[in-house]
């Protein structure tokens, strides 16, 4: 028998069982096969933080799969991912077996690679090792801390700020970030300042300009020039003067390159450079990674994408060299090798950069068997990977000075040329908010000391201090990277919880706190300040480092947030609602009633004239109340739900242009349910024949909606690719409910963030997946070629061939079933489902309550019955999502 690999991707599966040969059967986990149940008591301290999982559908179905592949194999590899979460997979795989007593006779060892090669594949394998139980622990710890706050904090919120969604202990802080950098905008106080520059002509009647840098003797700060009298004054005084070149300073600058990305700088550049979110980058990332079908051959293109290490193996930065001299020239090869160094302080998480598996398969050339996203973003790590090997930048410097006759008047310019490229040949860095202009490509015409200059005039400009920016995605992961919150693999899902919890919008690429999320941070500022604090959570972070590294004991690090965290929220249960809205109050009073202009008070009621508008807390949420009511009904609510880009719709009808093949009108358009796209117009003598319509996806809004995003959704589903296990073509549109992706009758839906039009293979696989676990496809039957079915209902396994269903017998596995049996019983036992649309009062045969196909299965169900029930249950145990 042939042993056994576990991977976590199909994708990754089938290309690595190519790499190693018939030896071994190469099958994926789909992630992780157990979670903590969501409901209280998963983690229990006071049993020493034990823990209770539990196996869903898709992991169950893995397992069994694993399970009977391991049957008279020798070996079992764990070749998960090479982080903490790929060995917490591998622990689970391993736990749910030995559990099930199937480990017996077999060697279990870990694998890892850093590329998906065969060269990286091979080598892996020749070197095994034990799983790491440090790592594991970390990860245990991560898990259980999460957990805690999450289920602990969250309850909190509900009871006693209605309205919130939950807390957790990495995503809180990263939203206080966001609402205390618009504090401090909103209380900013913009000053005014001039600065004075002068125009002159150089004995080689070249002309340039050079700024004031002192005025009457004294060296001129940001703010001496802080009015018109006095700016005007200098601007004059410069006029008048005569000026001679007292020093000319030259002096060559290197500029060395960037190093190869980490996960935080990856997510930065894609965010300054491509406009790409942080969980766009990391999907199109994890595709890269998993593989590309290039010439009908899987190949992964780039490095493990999850990673805080700079360095880069050697026969990588050898490649990068030798490609280096051959494309551009041997001067912009670098004497040695360029060698980076991480500042990660946990050195088992600190892996290779990220970087393409073979620097010979430039983005030119393999452009065309990549989506767009996966394109750029491969173009942008090649590009950074191969500069960083590259020679330095050389610039020539200058800096000019200049002074009247008096020597009271100095004025400066500046000026480099680029004198040899270097790595700025391939690669330029995006800047930071931060960083101003340089004068990089301002050249400054010849001159040398006592040279005199023709004065052609001077101009004073008014300019005002600027408040600080808001975060981009990029600034924020930069933050959050240099304080040591979060981790690599957390920063996307972070900032998409944020989203998806309404507490923050992305407003021109910049975050902006809600209403909502300003309240949350204030609650949790006022009453659980420790925990949402940026030191304490970074020194958290540490510790787990420390326990990755084997340190510390998780069990220890645990005890001691737990004691102080549990005292924390037990002091809230005799909270008051008043004293709540005083907090609330005291913090963001001066955001909810602003001071008008006219001097009168914010804080008068406008409907009775006498009452004092406050916070108020209500059932669904903080609202604006009076404080004479119920004599006075005046409220106002605080978070506005608007519709994206409806302000800019004019009568319900924007045009976006021309379909060029049919010449039609494509608009966007206002109906009941919102904004949609349309094509044409109706036929007013034929109603039967309707304009081509499709609904706007969350994510993009309707005022910038381009032509070809509105044309590429018109023309949806749209094929993403054949299955890499089953041939079969996988198609990708929008339903009534939003994305999907659909494989013969089998659907499987998206998240509101993946884009339909661009979705990749792999994603739509991974979708498909929790569906593919429930349904077994035994092949055609026998007399029309229709295929048998094995299904997972509510009450069971169940067989459908066309309109027909059957129940499995008592205690058969879906997976045991064979097309022959299936047939029989089909013939034996089948009964035919009720036609859709003519429901009655009498009960459906039990067996056939789940049997209406998958696409009916996507509709939200009608809250009746037992559904309402469980919902109701639900909704008291709901599960805070913590990052």
């Amino acid at each position: 028998m042939t042993d056994v690999v576990v991977v976590e991707s199909p994708a990754k599966a089938k290309t690595i069982n190519k790499y190693l040969g018939n030896g071994y059967t190469v099958l994926a986990s789909f992630g992780h096969v157990r979670d903590l149940p969501p409901k209280d008591g998963s983690v229990r301290p006071d049993e020493n933080f034990a823990m209770d999982w539990q196996t869903d559908e898709r992991g169950a179905k893995q397992m069994a799969t694993i399970a009977k592949a391991l049957k008279g194999a020798k070996h079992l590899y764990l070749a998960t991912d090479p982080d903490r979460e790929g060995e917490a997979i591998s622990w689970h795989v391993r736990a749910v077996l030995q559990d099930k007593n199937l480990l017996r006779g077999i060697e279990v060892q870990r694998v890892t690679f850093n590329e998906i090669t065969k060269s990286a594949i091979l080598a892996a394998m020749k070197k095994p090792r034990e799983l790491d139980q440090p790592l594991i622990e970390a990860y245990l710890a991560r898990r259980a801390l999460d957990y805690l706050v999450g289920f602990t904090l969250s309850p909190v919120l509900w009871r006693k700020l209605p309205g919130s969604r939950s807390a957790g202990r990495v995503q809180s802080v990263a939203l206080r970030l966001i609402c205390e950098r618009e504090a401090e905008i909103e209380v900013f106080k913009p000053r005014e300042y001039w600065t004075v520059t002068g125009d002159f002509t150089t004995p080689g009647n070249s002309n340039f300009t050079a700024r004031l840098t002192h005025f009457d003797g004294r060296k001129l700060d940001q703010f001496d020039l802080h009015d018109e009298a006095g700016a005007h004054a200098a601007r004059d005084a410069v006029s008048r003067g005569q000026f001679t070149v007292r020093s000319v300073e030259r002096r060559k600058v290197k500029r060395n390159p960037p190093p190869p990305f980490t996960t935080s700088t990856l997510q930065q550049e894609a965010s300054r450079k491509l406009g790409m979110s942080a969980q766009t980058t990391m999907r199109a990332a994890q595709q890269l990674y998993e593989g590309v079908d290039i010439g009908g051959e899987t190949v992964g293109l780039i490095t493990y994408m999850r990673t805080d290490g700079v360095q880069m193996a050697g026969e990588a930065i050898s490649g990068i060299r030798q490609h280096i001299g051959g494309s551009f020239g041997e001067q912009y090869v670098p004497e040695k090798p360029r060698l980076y160094s991480t500042k990660a302080k946990n050195a088992q998480e600190a892996h290779e950069a990220v970087r393409p598996t073979d620097v010979g398969r430039e983005p030119r050339d393999i452009a065309r068997h990549l989506s767009s996203e996966q394109q750029r973003l491969y173009e942008l790590i090649w590009k950074r990977s191969v500069a960083s090997q590259m020679q330095s930048a050389e610039l020539d410097q200058v800096i000019v000075e200049l002074a009247d006759d008096s020597g009271k008047l100095v004025l400066r310019a500046t000026g480099s040329i680029i004198s040899f490229d270097g790595f700025l040949k391939l690669y330029i860095e995006g800047r930071d908010d931060a960083k101003g202009e340089d004068d990089e490509g301002r050249v400054l015409p010849k001159m040398q000391e006592g040279d005199r200059l023709k004065n052609l005039g001077a101009l004073a400009e008014q300019h005002f201090t600027q408040p600080p920016p808001r975060y981009s995605e990029a600034s924020l992961v930069k933050r959050m990277e240099e304080i040591g919150i979060g981790r690599p693999s957390t920063y996307a899902s972070i900032l998409s919880v944020l989203r998806d919890r309404n507490y923050v919008r992305l407003e021109s690429r910049r975050f902006m706190p809600e209403d909502r999320g300003r309240l949350v941070t204030a609650f949790l500022t006022s009453f659980f300040e420790r925990y949402v604090d940026t030191d304490f959570t970074a020194n958290l972070e540490e510790q787990l480092d420390d326990i990755s590294g084997g340190r510390a004991d998780w069990h220890d690090v645990m005890a001691a947030f737990w004691r102080d965290f549990s005292f924390a929220v037990s002091q809230t249960k005799d909270l008051k609602i008043s004293d709540v809205i005083d907090a609330l109050d005291k913090d963001l009073g001066d955001h909810f009633f602003p001071l008008p202009e006219d001097g009168s008070d914010p804080r008068q009621c406008t409907a009775c004239g006498t009452g004092r508008l406050g916070l108020r807390l209500g059932k669904f949420g903080a609202f604006i109340g009076c404080s004479n009511y119920p004599t006075c009904q005046f409220t106002r609510r605080l978070v506005a739900e608007d519709e994206g880009g409806a302000e800019t719709l004019k009568d319900g009808l924007k045009v976006l242009g021309q379909d060029p093949e049919t010449g039609q009108d494509i608009t966007v358009r206002r109906g009941p349910y919102g904004l949609y796209i349309q094509q044409g117009e109706a036929d007013p003598e034929n109603k039967k024949i309707k304009p081509k319509r499709t609904t706007i996806p969350k994510g993009i809004e309707g005022d910038k909606l381009t032509l070809d995003q509105a044309r590429g959704l018109l023309s949806l589903p749209r094929l993403v690719g054949l299955h890499p296990e089953t041939g079969e073509p996988i198609e990708a549109g929008l339903g009534r409910f939003g994305p999907y992706v659909k494989m013969g009758a089998i659907y499987g839906t998206l998240d509101a963030d993946d884009d339909v039009l661009t979705v990749g293979l792999n994603r739509a696989v991974d979708s498909l997946a929790k569906k593919l676990a429930s349904i077994r496809n035994l092949g055609p039957h026998l007399k029309d070629a229709e295929p048998v079915m094995v299904r997972k209902g509510r009450f069971g396994p169940y067989l459908q061939h066309g309109q027909v269903i059957a129940n499995l017998p008592k205690g058969q596995d879906m997976n045991d079933v064979t097309l022959q049996e299936a047939v029989a019983l089909l013939a034996e036992k089948g009964k035919a489902l009720k036609p859709k649309g003519k429901t009655t009062r009498k009960a459906a045969p039990k067996s056939a309550k789940n049997a209406e196909g998958p696409a009916k299965a996507a509709r939200a169900p009608k809250k009746t019955g037992a559904v309402a029930k469980t919902r109701t249950t639900t909704r008291k145990k709901a599960s805070p999502e913590s990052a």
